[in-house]
Order: C-alpha cells, then sequence, then structure tokens
C-alpha cells in the first residue's frame, strides 16, 4: 500500500473516463422545495450551490425562454460519477452519488472499465486536483481541452491502471484515519465528562453589555500584503467565513501579529464570522481578536455564537472598525448577581458537545 514503490503511469482522460459536457443552461429560481441537486463553478459543498425540482430543471433553458429549452434527459446527469469544474474555481472535483444537474462549467466524468466507487472516487479526484494549477479563470478547463489531458495513475502488471490497488489505499487509509478518530473522540468525551447539568437556556435572565465590558484585549491584526507572504506553517486568519477564519499557512516573523486563545471576528470581508482560535496564528488587519485571559475555550465557543450575530449589521460596504466594536452590545445570561454567567456558558457548551459526541458514535456503532 505504499505510493511510493508503485509503478505510476499517465493517461489520456479520454481512455480513463466518458466525459461529458454540462448543460448550458440559465440558472432558474428556486422555489426551496427541490432535492435535485445543482453544481456549478464552486469549489465547496460538494460542487451544490443549489437544489431544484424536476419541473424547474425543465423550463429552464439557455436563454430562459422555450425557444432554446432542450429535453429534461439532457439536463439530468447520472449518479455515480465525479463532476469537475472547468471554469470559475477551476480544476475542482466531487464524487457525486445522487442524479444531478449543472451548468455547462461543470465536466460530469464516468468511468470505464471499472464501476465507480466513494473510496475509488477519492484516490481519482486527488488525481485529478492535481492538475488545478494548469488551469485558471482566463484558461479553462472544458472539455475540449480535457479530452487532450492527462493523469498519472497507478499502473498494475499490464500497464493498466490499477483500479483495484487505488480502492483498497483509500480503504485502508480511511480505516486507520476512523480508528484515530474514535480514540481522540473518547478521550475528548471523558474530558469533557465534568460538565454540572445546566437548566434549558430559555429559561435563563439575560442582559446587555458592552464587549469591551467582556473582553479586557480587543486588537485588530495587522496588514499584511500578499504578496509579502513567505512560505511556512503558522495559520493566517482573514476575513474568510470559513475554515476558522484560515485563508492559509505562512512562515513570517517580522512585521505581523500573532496571538493564540482567543476569538477573531472579521471586520470586513465576511463581516461578523467569529471563530475560536486555539493555536498561535497570525492575524490580517480584516480581523480583531477578542481576548480575556480568564475564558477557556467552552465560554469563547458559547459566546463566538452571539458575537458573530453582530454581522448582520454590516456589510462589505460598512466595515467592523475598532470604534464601532467597543460600542457594540451582546446578550448574555447572567447570575443571580446580573454578571455574566460564565460557569453556565461553560457548562452549556460542555454538556451539548457531550451530548453530541456520544449520539454520533452511537449512530457510527449502529
Amino acid at each position: 500500500m505504499d505510493l511510493e514503490t508503485r509503478e505510476w503511469k499517465e493517461f489520456l482522460f479520454p481512455e480513463i473516463f466518458e466525459i461529458k459536457k454540462g448543460y448550458y443552461n440559465k440558472k432558474p429560481i428556486s422555489s426551496g422545495n427541490g432535492k435535485i441537486p445543482f453544481l456549478s463553478a464552486t469549489q465547496f459543498n460538494n460542487g451544490v450551490s443549489e437544489f431544484y425540482t424536476i419541473s424547474e430543471i425543465k423550463n429552464a433553458s439557455k436563454t430562459g425562454n422555450d425557444k432554446n429549452n432542450h429535453p429534461l434527459e439532457e439536463k439530468i446527469f447520472k449518479a455515480n460519477c465525479i463532476a469537475v469544474t472547468n471554469n470559475g474555481s477551476v480544476g475542482y472535483a466531487f464524487y457525486q452519488t445522487t442524479d444531478f444537474t449543472c451548468s455547462h462549467d461543470i465536466n460530469p466524468l464516468y468511468l470505464k472499465n471499472y464501476k465507480l466507487n466513494p473510496y475509488l472516487a477519492k484516490f481519482l479526484i486527488a488525481t485529478i486536483e492535481k492538475q488545478r494549477v494548469c488551469f485558471e479563470y482566463a484558461r479553462k478547463w472544458r472539455p475540449m481541452r480535457m479530452v487532450k489531458s492527462k493523469i498519472l495513475l497507478p499502473a498494475n502488471s499490464k500497464g493498466e491502471p490499477d483500479f483495484n490497488f487505488m480502492e483498497s489505499f483509500v480503504k485502508i487509509k480511511e480505516a486507520q484515519k476512523n480508528e484515530k478518530y474514535n480514540l481522540y473522540l473518547k478521550e475528548r468525551i471523558k474530558l469533557l465528562n465534568d460538565f454540572k447539568p445546566t437548566e434549558p437556556i430559555e429559561n435563563k435572565e439575560w442582559k446587555e453589555f458592552f464587549l469591551n465590558d467582556i473582553f479586557n484585549e480587543i486588537q485588530r491584526g495587522k496588514r499584511l500584503k500578499k504578496g509579502d507572504h513567505k512560505q511556512g506553517e503558522m495559520p493566517y486568519v482573514s476575513s474568510t467565513g470559513l475554515n476558522n477564519g484560515v485563508d492559509g499557512y505562512i512562515g513570517n516573523k517580522n512585521g505581523v501579529r500573532i496571538f493564540s486563545n482567543c476569538l477573531t471576528l472579521a471586520n470586513s470581508g465576511s463581516v461578523g464570522s467569529t471563530f475560536y482560535q486555539p493555536f498561535k496564528f497570525i492575524a490580517s488587519d480584516h480581523v480583531t481578536k477578542l481576548q480575556n485571559e480568564d475564558f477557556n475555550e467552552y465560554i469563547y465557543k458559547f459566546i463566538s455564537s452571539i458575537v458573530k450575530r453582530l454581522g448582520v449589521k454590516y456589510s462589505f460596504n460598512r466595515e467592523m472598525n475598532d470604534t464601532r466594536i467597543k460600542r457594540e452590545k451582546i446578550l448574555l445570561p447572567i447570575n443571580d448577581k446580573k454578571e455574566p454567567d460564565f460557569e453556565y456558558m461553560e457548562n452549556y457548551i460542555k454538556q451539548l458537545e457531550y451530548k453530541k459526541l456520544n449520539e454520533y458514535l452511537k449512530q457510527k456503532a449502529n
């Protein structure tokens, strides 16, 4: 199961896949009742950007009118394939387990000479996405280019793609990861086991507090231009609303601000996005550190869910600057002294996480 000792060989994409074209349609308005995924040029959510009903898909056409409409069978693609983005976020690949519809920014790939399954799909996706560096928004990966592209795969003694090996490799790796994750969860549950049962959150009395009354350190990160980023391993937290705010990894040591054990609040971009950061990180000027040295991760997590609601008041054109942050108030549960009930917040999160993790392990065992 060692990748380095395997023989690898280049194959043209058409040798491995049947390459289909997405449907060049005008994206319809969704009623919110659909269950058929619509795939577009995104790198997130397994490529899904919306869900539609059959009738909504049937009525959608290239220009939005009946004259340029096509039969429904040309718009629906069968499950058990790999969908690759050829535009926008070019070169991202996603395994599709259900029938779907898509824009022409997607190349649906159907495996030849072997039945695709989730394990094999994961291996193939990793190799397909290696070619992402060859394409960009201005150089799309349309089917006409993909038919000339090559993919590097492990080969068997006959010089054919060794699909059996690929499938087995992923199965073993996944089993190892699951075992490691289950051990982590069990240790985590032990750590949470000391929680004190809490009353329902709706029964608590709440009160408004200024952010600077809750956090004794409120500080914005420091501007660092993209071109000045040095290769490294320290998380760089910026204004993205994804991946806990981590926008990359850098090695800069001078002219940066390094924080840890705090909340980061996005003051621009995805304004209001709030994450607990347990590790050391470099903060961009698009995030603000909210820190109280007396807080633990559970108190931080409770408060983060409330702080992020401030985002509804702001937008890309109305940033959350330092002055505005200090004027902001949040609602928190209080104790008999009318003070923030931090003990309640801690135990509430511990109890919630303890319950959810046990439910997950129980469901997985069944």
